[in-house]
């Protein structure tokens, strides 16, 4: 007795492809295929459309549709509820995106920004001559006579600042 094996093919299709009818889709969600018809008219979900006009709902779609059920199931939502859920969850998702945006340009500006400082701090250190001191660069000031004391007050060293201009 010789086993024979069945071949199958295994097609990968993007989640996002309508390949399901309203049957095989009400099916996969476990609801009647009017309740689809009834959260399309409501808005609620979306199915892609033949050539010839045919609901065709992608993997996606089922998701969708059963966690809709079990928002109205076990959450106990309204129709209304469910909507504003996922409106909802629409913001967030496109909030979250723009904030990921937004922290990217963040990063590049904090590094172009870094860039630009280490640029102007190697330029700078490039054109600083460091200074000393000499000692000629302290003059012997004569300190001005204070009045009612009887003696020439006596000179002392203080250094000044030279305009090099």
């Amino acid at each position: 007795m010789s086993m024979r094996r069945k071949a199958t093919t295994r097609i990968d299709v993007s989640a996002d492809r309508g390949v399901f009818m309203i049957s095989v889709a009400a099916e996969l969600a476990e609801m009647h295929p009017q309740t689809l018809r009834m959260y399309e008219a409501r808005g609620l979900i979306e199915p892609q459309r033949s050539p010839k006009g045919t609901r065709l709902y992608s993997q996606d779609d089922v998701d969708k549709l059963r966690r809709i059920q079990e928002m109205t199931n076990e959450l106990g939502l309204n129709l209304a509820g469910v909507e504003r859920v996922l409106e909802l969850e629409q913001q967030l998702e496109r909030a979250s995106r723009r904030l990921e945006q937004l922290e990217r340009r963040s990063a590049e500006m904090r590094r172009q920004m870094q860039e630009e400082m280490e640029r102007i701090r190697a330029s700078v250190r490039a054109e600083l001559v460091p200074y000393r001191r000499k000692a000629t660069d302290l003059v012997h000031v004569r300190a001005p006579r204070q009045a009612g004391r009887g003696g020439e007050p006596g000179g002392r060293r203080i250094p000044i600042e030279r305009d090099e201009r």
